[in-house]
């Protein structure tokens, strides 16, 4: 299932054989996530240095945003089924991203930032889905992968240099929080800017059906069992793979300075960014199965390493696995999303998918604070071992092998 790839890409290098219009999804998700990730890197202890705020409100603004993000990403995905059109959706919701990053330097109260962090996270569940249907609207057939991979790449690389840039600037700034969250804003618009006048959708194929009511229980049924085959072995994964919060707290634990804490995450996207694409690349030659596995073996590796291993030599090893299995996973089961529903249904997969995934996220948060409060962290890292090679029994059955290419 799948449309036709604009852009005429051939059989020759990955690079050249991926449409402009993919190349600049990818760039507008990095620009955006720069933005975002200099805000977000600083604004926990913003709220709670600069305007007094308790670690219990930030806790809540944070999972109030992220479960707003997680809802708005199923209706906004199957809207985009229902009016046969994904980038003025993705629009919008970049353009509602980039409008609130002023209100975070002006905001005089907290309940201002809250609104600003509430609308923030609209914007990203209106793009959410709708944009990675575009991604597979726009990708030639056989080339999801790299399609997938080089979005994600280029997304995680603006994950990894938005808390840099911020420390940067903290220093540059004399840690004036104001000022770096003005920076903040012009790569918001310049994604904003990117979107609107770089990206082209195809036209819809003729013949393609029309979906009235995307999120009946009829049109579900039409997603398929090899659909909620992904989308459930991507929930275990979820729980395998809890927030990486705790790789955080696992640092603190391990004794790195809390100055240098924030370099696990920097450390962790380096990686992630590095192997998310040539694994996508890779996908199209030799299938999906097969990577899938290897970055569940990883995953455990990196539980394992995180679990048992002294210092923070064994921590460094630890998160660099993490990263990698990150790479080897997220955009493939992006790109087994697209491969397995009818096209004129992809927003709704996604949204979907988005939306399972991020319960799981919250599950697995949940599971993990638990077991590191009541057992401390080996636990939690054991848990998330166990999980993995729960995935991994997922993935050895005879049903998985309908969705393998």
């Amino acid at each position: 299932m799948g449309l036709k790839g604009q852009g005429g890409a051939g059989k020759g290098a990955a690079w050249r054989g991926l449409p402009a219009g993919i190349w600049a999804l990818g760039l507008v998700s990095m620009l955006m996530d720069i933005s975002s990730e200099m805000i977000h890197a600083l604004l926990p202890v913003y709220l709670t240095v600069g305007l007094g705020a308790t670690a219990l409100a930030v806790g809540v603004i944070e999972g109030i945003a992220e479960a707003t993000a997680s809802i708005t990403k199923v209706f906004s995905g199957a809207l985009s089924d229902r009016i046969g059109r994904r980038k003025e959706l993705a629009a919008l919701g970049y353009g509602l991203a980039a409008l609130t990053k002023p209100v975070f330097p002006l905001a005089p109260t907290i309940g201002w930032l809250v609104a600003a962090r509430f609308i923030d996270r609209v914007g990203k569940g209106i793009r959410g889905a709708p944009r990675d249907a575009l991604v597979a609207d726009l990708a030639p057939e056989g080339r999801r992968g790299a399609a997938f991979g080089l979005r994600q790449s280029l997304d995680t690389f603006g994950a990894f240099l938005g808390p840099l840039a911020a420390i940067a600037l903290m220093w540059a700034f004399a840690n004036d929080f104001r000022a770096v969250f003005w920076v903040a804003v012009v790569p918001a618009f310049l994604a904003l800017a990117l979107i609107l006048f770089a990206v082209k959708e195809p036209p819809r194929p003729e013949g393609l059906r029309r979906v009235k009511k995307p999120l009946s229980r009829s049109e579900l049924r039409l997603l398929g069992g090899a659909y909620w085959s992904v989308v459930g072995l991507a929930a275990v994964f979820t729980l395998a793979r809890f927030s990486e919060a705790f790789l955080i707290l696992k640092a603190e634990a391990s004794g790195l300075s809390l100055m240098l804490v924030p370099l696990v995450l920097v450390g962790m996207n380096a990686v992630y960014s590095l192997s998310a694409w040539p694994a996508g690349v890779l996908s199209d030659r030799v299938g999906t199965t097969g990577l899938l596995l290897v970055g569940l073996v990883v995953l455990v590796a990196a539980d394992l390493v995180l679990a048992y291993g002294p210092g923070l030599a064994a921590l460094g090893l630890g998160v660099a696995l993490w990263g990698l299995h990150m790479g080897l996973t997220q955009g493939l089961l992006s790109a087994l999303v697209a491969e397995t529903v009818p096209a004129e249904l992809r927003g709704t997969a996604f949204g979907m998918f988005n939306l399972i995934t991020g319960v799981a996220m919250l599950l697995a948060s949940v599971i993990a604070g638990a077991l590191w409060q009541g057992f401390g962290p080996q636990a939690t890292f054991l848990a998330g071992a166990g999980f993995a090679l729960l995935a991994a029994v997922g993935l050895g059955r005879s049903g998985w092998r309908r969705i393998n290419r």
